[in-house]
């Protein structure tokens, strides 16, 4: 008997319950086509939460017994976190924060995959020059501690946030980066740092020059994040697998979202390998079309077939892909900007090339 998947939900914020909505329409359709049983956990945190049980004056975030029940689960799917109505960053750290960090998802991962030229913003770019996976480290770096403030608000304030890095997190994130190299085509890796102006990160450079040497079957090469991001634009065929840091690799997966067809299409994994891992769509939560139907759920969607691939279900991931990626080659769609195409529409899309797929 196949095991039945224990899958959280936390819709969070803004659209986020309505992009969440079709992720699960499809997961739905993909458990009846392929056979597999789940049992879902919806939790109601974020900013409406906080809201409701006293905001500022107390409001939950994120209660320490719910985060430990939600760990329990296989994986997560979540919306999207954020609300102009709660201080910046707030909710944010407390829910999706406190999943990274406590939860010890110490991958980012973010495929980079372009279905159809219509949809790179770039001249001449095709779905051959654009497919890559950045492998972004999520437990460290400067996101990850407290910012301090001295003489706040007065003519010397000082502000400072600490960039960090252990042996440990750098190693286990760039060995995760060459294991996944070693299993595509091209099998190559670049790294991705600043070392030359932030000589903290000479620790990347050192630690991806002795793991390299346990992986001669992989190609390596190396890029200063100003330099990746110049060549992500003129030249994204050149990336295969890059590893890197936690800040410089939230700037640049966005770039790399934005050559996939935007915001609306790019999903992520913040992976414990083997472990509760959570999948998201990279979006922020779009105050201004909450409850509109307009949002487009194809990030979502990818991001469904992202935590069915986790969850071993193999053959029903490459299906929700496969689905995806031929309703973007086809002449159907008139866009992905948001509202072009309602948000239950897509939805429908989707459901029908998946339901078009030979099994």
């Amino acid at each position: 008997m196949s095991k039945t998947h224990k899958i959280a939900v936390l819709s969070g914020d803004g659209i986020g319950p309505e992009v969440v909505h079709e992720g699960l329409r499809i997961l739905e359709a993909a458990a009846d086509r392929w056979g597999f049983s789940y049992e879902l956990t919806e939790y109601p945190y974020g900013t409406e939460h906080w809201l409701a049980t006293g905001g500022e004056d107390g409001g939950e975030i994120f209660p320490d017994e719910a985060f430990a029940e939600a760990q329990q689960h296989d994986a997560l799917l979540l919306g999207a976190i954020g609300d102009p109505r709660a201080p910046v960053g707030l909710i944010e750290r407390g829910v999706i924060g406190k999943l990274r960090w406590e939860g010890g998802l110490y991958i980012n991962l973010r495929p980079i995959k372009l279905f159809d030229e219509r949809w790179c913003p770039l001249k001449d770019k095709s779905p051959e020059q654009v497919d890559m996976v950045i492998v972004r480290e999520n437990t460290e770096d400067a996101y990850v501690f407290p910012a301090e403030f001295e003489d706040e608000g007065g003519p010397n304030e000082v502000a400072s946030q600490p960039m960090r890095y252990t042996r440990a997190g750098t190693e286990r994130v760039i060995r995760y980066a060459f294991e996944l190299a070693m299993t595509r085509p091209r099998k190559e890796l670049t790294l991705i740092d600043k070392a030359n102006a932030v000589r903290a990160q000479d620790i990347y450079t050192r630690v991806f020059e002795e793991v390299a040497k346990e992986y001669p079957e992989v190609k390596t090469d190396h890029a200063y994040i100003d330099a990746a991001c110049m060549w992500m634009i003129k030249n994204p065929e050149w990336f295969d697998v890059a590893v890197t840091t936690n800040l410089f690799g939230d700037i640049i997966t966005d770039l790399g979202a934005m050559v996939q067809g935007g915001m609306g299409v790019a999903a992520s994994g913040n992976i414990n390998p083997g472990q509760f891992s959570l999948f998201e769509p990279i979006h922020g939560s779009m105050p201004k079309a909450t409850g509109k139907n307009t949002a487009n759920p194809i990030a979502t969607i990818n991001a469904v077939a992202m935590m069915l691939e986790h969850l071993g279900e193999t053959e029903a991931a490459a299906a929700v892909e496969g689905a995806v990626a031929d309703l973007l080659r086809s002449d159907r769609v008139k866009g992905l900007k948001a509202g072009l195409h309602s948000t239950s529409e897509w939805g429908d899309m989707v459901l029908e090339q998946l339901s078009a797929l030979s099994v």
